[in-house]
């Protein structure tokens, strides 16, 4: 079993501490005090106890490229749920930075770190905040209520893009991590990590426990590779990932009845031929939030190709339309009878 760097192990027991008095919980002002990262802050080199982890499907966020790692309290352990998050110790910490290539077709090229998002479960509740990084890229301070700066970088195509990158205000977090009245994680589930071997590294290294008894994972395809799954199915991977954290029983959507959950069979629930509850001018004029073979008509589509803040959809996490996820939901809607 590994062990916690001391420094982080001062501030877990300082956070946990902390929760015992009025302020319940207190951020350290900037991310280098949380020692996750060895060397140059900007290099982006997890210290040697971090647990690096991908998942199968990413969330959309404006093109951004992601580093995913987790660093759990000496002698802890995850463990497993078939459903939804895992489950973590006392004062684990979930880490993902956003950044930006210089050059997209050379991704190891100079990069922009723009922000490094914390989770971190104390006193049996998860607390997340973003850190925003200086320009000069030397450290990032929390971002309490929000953020942004300018980016650019060169496409794949070889065009430059230009983004005024937004980091969400902590209420902004909550609001798509809340699920039935509390704070969960949201991508680090079986389904999602689920490839790659990830589950039996981690058994192996007893990072991991609960496994079921046979090797029925749950598992969906990587929506932007063709080869794991089906139209239909790749096309389900993305709603879930980048719409059903709102849009479920459980989630602040709930009262609209779209629930988009990968698992969910009510084609009724999903959208298809289904009237908004209530989505004003973000419906377009159109009258279904799914018309079978009909995208032009499709409320769904509309708010994902639109830049409208009082339209677009996702509400947050991102300002420009995803072009690929609109052509595999575009594509889905035509197939369709």
């Amino acid at each position: 079993m590994w062990k916690a760097p001391l420094v982080i192990i001062t501030i877990i027991s300082f956070l946990i501490s902390a929760g015992k008095e009025k302020d319940p919980f207190q951020w350290p002002k900037y991310l280098s005090e949380w020692a996750l990262f060895d060397g140059e802050l900007s290099a982006l080199k997890p210290i040697q106890t971090a647990i690096p982890y991908d998942v199968r499907s990413p969330l959309f966020s404006d093109y951004a490229h992601k580093q995913r790692f987790i660093v759990l309290p000496e002698g802890t352990q995850m463990g497993y749920h078939p459903k939804g998050p895992l489950d973590f110790p006392e004062g684990a910490i979930l880490v993902k930075s956003f950044y930006y290539p210089a050059d997209f077709s050379k991704p190891e090229s100079e990069l922009q770190v723009m922000e490094t998002r914390l989770m971190v479960l104390q006193s049996g509740a998860w607390h997340a905040a973003s850190y925003a990084w200086n320009r000069e890229q030397m450290d990032a301070r929390v971002a309490i209520g929000g953020s942004g700066q300018t980016v650019q970088w060169k496409d794949n195509d070889g065009k430059q893009q230009t983004l005024n990158y937004a980091i969400p205000n902590a209420n902004q977090c909550t609001n798509c991590h809340i699920n039935n009245g509390v704070v969960k994680p949201l991508g680090i589930t079986a389904r999602q990590l689920n490839h790659n071997g990830t589950f039996e590294e981690w058994q192996t290294h007893s990072l991991i426990t609960g496994f079921p008894n046979n090797d029925l994972f749950p598992s969906m395809p990587d929506y932007q590779d063709p080869t794991t799954g089906n139209l239909e199915d790749r096309a389900r991977a993305y709603l879930d990932v980048n719409c059903a954290h709102c849009h479920r029983p459980e989630g602040p959507a709930n009262s609209s009845g779209l629930y988009l959950q990968y698992a969910s069979q009510d084609k009724h629930q999903l959208g298809i031929m289904k009237s908004p509850v209530a989505a004003g001018r973000g419906s377009g004029g159109r009258k279904y939030n799914i018309v079978p073979g009909k995208p032009k008509a499709s409320i769904l589509l509309h708010r994902m190709e639109s830049d409208d803040p009082g339209v677009r959809m996702p509400e947050l996490g991102r300002q420009i339309p995803h072009q690929e996820g609109i052509e595999l939901i575009r594509d889905w809607i035509k197939s369709m009878k």
